[in-house]
């Protein structure tokens, strides 16, 4: 990919409230009522209908083991109440085709990693269901077990190579471990093999609940843990040792555009010179970014100048984002975002088909996604072959 030039602007990233509205009735038991399969809705597929790349299920069983937990909130969220049904009823309402679905944060790990790995592959099971269940409706990103790297390779493998998920969903910190850590390298390879796609999603990372701040997790802390992952991703050398892995980040990045600049001065650090030889803006550049609330200008019009068009997918983060705020993040995406008419076509639907072609209608136009490789050969000569250079000149300096 051509570098584009980076422009800093002036202003900070929106926010958005979590607003949880139009809940589904309860059954007996205190879980969302399950309708039997006749009585799920028989509705046409929409054509050429967004794609929603961040779109959250909270199974009957995984809501239950959040509670055991003592989690009925996520990053100061309370947890809402969620039926495939709510989904499919959004979808329709909202002129969606597709949600791709995933566990929300805090994922599966609770400390004990075969608790993990079970609840992961249950997860994981009832969301092939519902894909099967919905052809062209749902698609899913497997949740792992992470940080047990042996338990969520197999998982990984399981789910892409049996399930046929569209990819994975890896939280940004996992028990304090950020994405990138050499802990993970097993799974990086398989996951670069597959030429898998990875949807980041923050998590509430521990140092995050010793700062004493009065202030929910989901306002600030969420959008750090994505950022840092990212950075860390870079300056570890995994996007250049595993350049087939694709990567979504959600909630338009954090504050990784914002201070997109100021993190790639990092290519003045000697330490860092190996892990991102081809630059660090180059990596940026690599991510795709979804919307989910984060819309509106001005965290877009930052988006707008960090990478291409392409790079930017269509998020809601329902049912965390309710239907009300699902449909405001709808108005401001087409009407105060600083994308043209067909870039917002492409937001909504022909970026994500890049990476998901199996959701295109028939006759449909599908734009391949770029595809990365590690630093040539040629690329490594040259920058070496200055390094003596640039060594001789810092100490004339000093």
């Amino acid at each position: 990919m051509k570098r584009r030039e980076f422009m800093v602007g002036a202003g900070v990233l929106a926010g958005a409230s979590l607003l949880v509205d139009g809940l589904p009735a309860l059954g007996a038991s205190g879980e969302p009522e399950q309708l039997p399969d006749s009585a799920l809705p028989a509705t046409a597929l929409p054509a050429a209908g967004r794609i929603d790349v961040h779109h959250h299920l909270l199974p009957p069983f995984y809501a239950e083991a959040l509670r055991r937990q003592g989690l009925d909130r996520v990053a100061g969220v309370p947890l809402p109440q969620w039926t495939p049904e709510q989904s499919l009823a959004l979808l329709d309402t909202k002129g969606m085709q597709t949600a791709i679905l995933s566990l929300p944060s805090p994922g599966v790990w609770f400390g004990d990693a075969r608790v993990a790995s079970d609840l992961a592959r249950s997860s994981n099971e009832y969301a092939a269901e519902l894909v099967q269940r919905h052809p062209g409706r749902f698609g899913s990103f497997a949740t792992l077990p992470l940080p047990a790297t042996e338990q969520a390779c197999a998982e990984a493998i399981h789910a892409l190579d049996v399930l046929k998920v569209d990819g994975v969903m890896l939280l940004a910190s996992n028990a304090g471990v950020f994405l990138g850590d050499p802990r993970f390298e097993e799974l990086m390879a398989e996951l670069d093999r597959r030429e898998a796609t990875v949807f980041v999603h923050p998590n509430l990372h521990p140092s995050s609940q010793t700062l004493e701040l009065d202030t929910p997790g989901f306002l600030l802390e969420f959008v750090c843990d994505t950022t840092r992952a990212a950075v860390n991703l870079i300056l570890t050398g995994t996007l250049e040792r595993y350049p087939h892995i694709r990567w979504i980040l959600a909630h338009a990045g954090g504050f990784l555009p914002y201070a997109a600049w100021r993190i790639s001065l990092a290519n003045a650090m000697p330490q860092f010179q190996e892990q991102a030889p081809q630059g660090v803006m180059s990596y940026l550049q690599r991510f795709y970014f979804d919307t989910a609330l984060a819309p509106a200008a001005p965290s877009m019009a930052v988006l707008r100048e960090l990478v291409a068009p392409s790079q930017v997918l269509f998020g809601s983060d329902f049912p965390f984002a309710s239907a009300s705020l699902v449909e405001q993040q709808l108005t401001e995406l087409d009407s105060a975002s600083p994308w043209s008419p067909e870039q917002l076509a492409g937001i909504a639907r022909g970026h994500a088909l890049s990476l998901f072609p199996r959701f295109a209608g028939h006759g449909e136009t599908v734009v391949a996604a770029p595809r990365y490789q590690s630093e040539s050969t040629l690329h490594w000569l040259g920058r070496t072959a200055t390094q003596p250079l640039a060594a001789l000149a810092q100490r004339l300096k000093d």
